[in-house]
């Protein structure tokens, strides 16, 4: 769980954490000013701090570095906000224990609308216009691509250069690129998802420069793949999904 000032709703999150199937919780604390660390340690979680406010992007490294390093074989990711339900994580994970995916997205937009779940209009019409343009970009038929819900496998984590994303909130899009240029098998799961004072939510300015920074990692992408710039953070680190990265150009 990366959390940032969490500490409203780090309790309710774990509570509702089907305890039965996960082995591990790692709280990843990114130089909150409230009390989620101390929260964390009151719940006996694994805990990591960071000195500071390094960003989304950097929590998330240390989350799937530290997962890593404690033997994981399949690694969760999900919000402490309490805004996705932590509930469904057997669904999340049964594309990947059943073998039929590397990468699984918990998805706002399968099942009911998110506008009636409290979604502004502002962000779901991004959100339908950004994953049009990354399905095409891509070559899939995502649902949407901008969920804090996902899950991994071990080996699908090990073979991209996580490391040399972004520490901010494009770090999401640039491992879903990653992911596209290697071969890896998606699926996606219906999530509802909460909107309350007390959950996370980027502000329209925050919103607005990621949007752009995914037009700019599209651009990139596609230069990368018409290989008039190839770049080492869309290579592979493991042998098993080398061959995919090497498919004709789009």
């Amino acid at each position: 769980m990366p959390a940032y000032n969490a500490a409203k709703t780090l309790r309710m999150t774990y509570a509702e954490l089907p305890h039965d199937v996960v082995d591990l919780v790692i709280v990843v604390d990114d130089g909150s000013s409230d009390e989620t660390a101390r929260i964390a340690r009151e719940l006996g979680l694994e805990l990591f701090v960071h000195n500071g406010n390094y960003g989304y992007g950097a929590n998330q490294k240390t989350c799937y570095r530290e997962a890593l390093r404690a033997g994981a074989d399949v690694v969760v990711m999900v919000h402490p906000d309490y805004q996705y339900d932590p509930t469904l994580l057997p669904q999340v994970i049964g594309p990947i224990l059943s073998g039929k995916a590397d990468v699984v997205l918990g998805s706002r937009l399968l099942g009911g609308h998110p506008m009636s779940q409290g979604m502004p209009w502002w962000k779901y019409i991004s959100n339908r216009f950004l994953t049009g343009l990354e399905n095409f970009v891509f070559g899939l038929k995502l649902a949407e691509y901008h969920t804090g819900y996902r899950a991994y496998t071990r080996e699908i984590l090990e073979a991209v250069q996580i490391e040399i994303n972004s520490d901010n909130f494009i770090f999401d899009q640039e491992i879903m690129a990653q992911f596209v240029e290697i071969g890896a098998r998606f699926d996606e799961v219906p999530v509802p998802t909460r909107y309350f004072p007390q959950a996370s939510s980027a502000s329209f300015l925050q919103s607005s420069r990621y949007g752009l920074s995914i037009l700019w990692l599209l651009c990139r992408y596609v230069l990368h793949r018409r290989r008039l710039w190839r770049q080492r953070q869309f290579q592979s680190l493991s042998r098993r999904y080398s061959s995919a990265a090497t498919r004709p150009p789009i």
